[in-house]
């Protein structure tokens, strides 16, 4: 979920815009030009390689959430009921898209997007992008200050010394240092050779945060008294307030594309074996943490499961620090995914005139402002309720209306039934999409008017 597919560029200047990240901004004139036409994707990662990529790119920061989900949602039946009710909509939404990179010669979400739906639609998307992967930057500092007050917390308690908060434990001053010291520096150059450790290191703590949430549920403290534990929801409409965090969960539909032209065997049915297989993983990996959490805790689970352990606890302290191992690697690589979209709107406007100054510009306005609003938000249920939202565009709308123009550009002469029913299932994606994203985002609002 907060990954994208990037090029390592190692063999030219750090500060120039080369032909490769030229292809990353432009690649439908890129693969064009070198001969790579509709119907033709293909390379050299294995079947099980893409199960383990699509794998990465949905798990992430979204999994301290779903405990929370739960409850929201009403209990352990009516949160299991809803994933399985979006995972439907979630493969078919993978498998439009790379029905429809077919078609196009396309390699990226966007791109995909600009060449089925037209140039707004494609424009539409780039922007979305771009606040979708803002918002996940702000959620990510939000979990480092999180996790950070814990763990000095417990290194106090450790060394002997008072409960009482200090100024370097205060979660505005840990993320303003740690985000300037480390995130920062990784944030300026274009070459994030780095991620291919972020991502072992990511899958490695969800894993361990996972196991610890699940243990934790079999073996509690014996000073531990959970809230209420509903058994279904107050009302009927509470079941979508759960909707925003299951669909950031699931996205990987962003990098999706990428995954399926980079296939050995880049098509359809073994497309298809890919994405069951990676996101039943990943539905076993939510509900594990989502039950055992919520059972643990019930009612006073926090948005963030970690923090509703105590401080003492010293394998969930070894879960905050892979936590917050995790985000410091992927913030700059979220931030390198957004930049290049907005260098590719630029770049289709302006020209790649003073790349360089631009890259330092977009940064530091970037990493500047995630950062004052990451300060101020309490909590990161807030940030996902609205980037939850937009997770729900990529997975439902923009596939949807990828779905129906692909079928309206055919013209056959006669429409069989199964035309009619890909129409009417783009149609459903594309307003169940727009609900999700219309009923979170007004939710979101109305929470943040109520406190």
């Amino acid at each position: 979920m907060a990954h994208c597919d990037v090029m390592v560029n190692s063999d030219r200047s750090d500060w120039v815009l080369s032909e490769e990240e030229e292809s990353k901004l432009l690649p439908g004139a890129v693969a064009e030009s070198r001969g790579h036409g509709p119907g033709k994707p293909g390379g050299d990662t294995s079947t099980l390689g893409a199960v383990f990529i699509v794998v990465n790119a949905a798990l992430g920061a979204g999994l301290l959430n779903f405990p929370y989900a739960f409850y929201m949602a009403g209990g352990v039946a009516a949160g299991i009921g809803l994933q399985m009710a979006l995972l439907v909509f979630i493969v078919g939404g993978l498998l439009v898209l790379a029905h429809c990179s077919r078609l196009s010669g396309e390699t990226t979400y966007q791109e995909v997007v600009r060449a089925v739906c037209g140039p707004v639609t494609g424009t539409i998307c780039d922007i979305l992008i771009v606040i979708y992967t803002f918002g996940t930057c702000i959620a990510f500092l939000i979990i480092i200050g999180d996790q950070l007050e814990k763990i000095i917390s417990a290194l106090e308690l450790v060394a002997g010394g008072d409960t009482n908060s200090h100024w370097y434990s205060d979660r505005k001053f840990t993320i303003s240092l740690t985000s300037i010291l480390l995130i920062l520096p990784l944030s300026i150059p274009k070459e994030i050779g780095f991620q291919r450790y972020a991502s072992a290191l990511s899958v490695m703590g969800t894993c361990y945060v996972t196991s610890v949430v699940i243990i934790k549920y079999i073996r509690p403290d014996q000073d531990l008294v959970p809230g209420d534990i509903p058994t279904s929801p107050t009302c009927w409409t509470a079941v979508f307030n759960a909707m925003p965090t299951i669909c950031f969960g699931f996205q990987c539909h962003v990098s999706g594309v990428p995954v399926f032209n980079s296939m050995k065997r880049a098509e359809l049915p073994q497309w298809g074996r890919v994405v069951t297989a990676a996101l039943i993983i990943c539905l076993f990996v939510y509900t594990g943490t989502g039950v055992c959490g919520f059972l643990t805790f019930g009612s006073a689970v926090n948005a963030d499961v970690l923090l509703s352990y105590p401080s003492t606890d010293v394998p969930v302290a070894i879960a905050r620090g892979f936590v917050t191992l995790c985000v410091l690697s992927s913030y700059p690589i979220l931030h390198y995914c957004g930049r290049a979209v907005i260098e590719g709107l630029w770049v289709r406007r302006a020209g790649r005139g003073g790349a360089r100054g631009r890259r330092w510009l977009q940064t530091l306005c970037w990493f500047f402002l995630s950062l004052i609003l990451a300060v101020f938000i309490p909590d990161i249920g807030k940030v996902i309720a609205v980037i939850g939202g937009l997770a729900a565009c990529f997975i439902l709308v923009f596939p949807g209306l990828c779905l129906i123009e692909a079928k309206l550009t055919e013209t056959p002469d006669q429409r069989p039934f199964r035309w009619w029913v890909a129409v009417v299932a783009g149609v459903m994606m594309v307003v169940l999409g727009a609900f999700i994203f219309s009923q979170s985002t007004v939710n979101a609002i109305y929470q943040d008017l109520q406190t």
